[in-house]
């Protein structure tokens, strides 16, 4: 070892929770090696983690993170490495704790926990506000996480109902080539919000509560005119409602209710010269007590790691664009 080549030296327990650390085919082990430009040495019932002095001294704070995940019986995965080694060059590892709590346990026993601190910011607005906006790209859980609060909400029988609703918005293909009635039309639209109920409450529990219209599932057309009191309501796909669809909605807000509205402005399909309502509000609603904006971001994506280097690079894209636009002709 040089003078600026240190050894660090991590224990290792079980041969179950040394598997399920190292991943498949010693992938994580690889990742952090890369990422840190460090050895890691398996040796004698421990780690040993070879590198200059800085680096090594990062890939083992990663290292002993994702053994304080095992030790509460969390599976280690590739977004969890990726994103503690984010916490740790952030200088935010003291803060991994905030993601060990358990938000909700699903009909199928999964446990559902914050994976970022981004969501993390999301649920406790949840809890503490009425009016919540959540905007940010696909894969950070913006649906998913409102739906199981709302779930929660329901079983805790803080609310009577929960109301879904997106708009129906043609994203290059056209309604009237669908066919059936107008709710087979707009079903494939409601599509994702069935699957994440499925997932949370189990097919039987979701349609019995749908039959007792306990739950409902409905394009935005449908809340005109509706007045909705003790309901947990969500918004998704808020990006594609224009101006007068954002008001109206926003005026269904009854007593003992909350409201989350989720999009993503990067991703509207509304047809040219219609301005954005989620794009709109930010500049009317901010700053007004129950309301609150979150806003997520790449390094809170929780699908396959390629969708944040897909998202950073039409980020950069979009930027050098809108310079180039924005650029006089010579």
């Amino acid at each position: 070892m040089t003078n600026n080549t240190i050894e660090e030296r991590v224990e290792l327990t079980s041969f179950d929770n040394t598997k399920n650390l190292f991943g498949d085919y010693d992938e994580h082990l690889i990742y952090i090696q890369k990422e840190f430009e460090v050895d890691i040495i398996v040796r004698e019932g421990e780690l040993r983690i070879i590198g200059e002095e800085k680096n090594a001294a990062m890939a083992t704070k990663v290292i002993k993170m994702l053994i304080n995940k095992l030790e509460e019986n969390q599976n280690i995965t590739s977004h969890m490495v990726d994103y503690s080694i984010s916490l740790v060059r952030d200088g935010e590892e003291q803060r991994t704790g905030e993601l060990n709590d358990t938000i909700y346990t699903t009909a199928r026993g999964k446990i559902i926990r914050c994976k970022t601190l981004g969501q993390k910011r999301y649920i406790n607005s949840i809890n503490n506000n009425e009016v919540i906006f959540t905007i940010g790209p696909a894969g950070t859980g913006k649906t998913y996480l409102a739906m199981v609060m709302a779930i929660k909400a329901f079983k805790n029988r803080e609310i009577n109902r929960i109301i879904l609703t997106r708009p129906a918005v043609e994203a290059g293909e056209k309604l009237g080539f669908l066919p059936g009635d107008l709710q087979d039309k707009v079903d494939p639209y409601l599509r994702p919000l069935y699957d994440a109920l499925y997932d949370i409450m189990g097919v039987e529990n979701f349609q019995k509560n749908v039959e007792r219209g306990y739950i409902e599932v409905a394009p935005l057309a449908y809340m005109r005119g509706r007045t909705l009191d003790d309901s947990f309501i969500i918004l998704d796909e808020a990006q594609n409602t224009t101006s007068e669809q954002m008001k109206m909605f926003l005026t269904r807000l009854g007593f003992g209710s909350k409201v989350i509205i989720t999009g993503d402005v990067t991703q509207i399909d509304l047809p040219k010269g219609k301005f954005s309502g989620l794009k709109e509000v930010e500049m009317i609603l901010k700053g007004i007590p129950g309301i609150d904006f979150v806003y997520l971001d790449e390094r809170d994506v929780v699908r396959h790691k390629l969708v944040q280097y897909i998202i950073k690079a039409y980020d950069k894209y979009e930027e050098k664009r809108s310079n180039d636009e924005a650029s006089p002709e010579e």
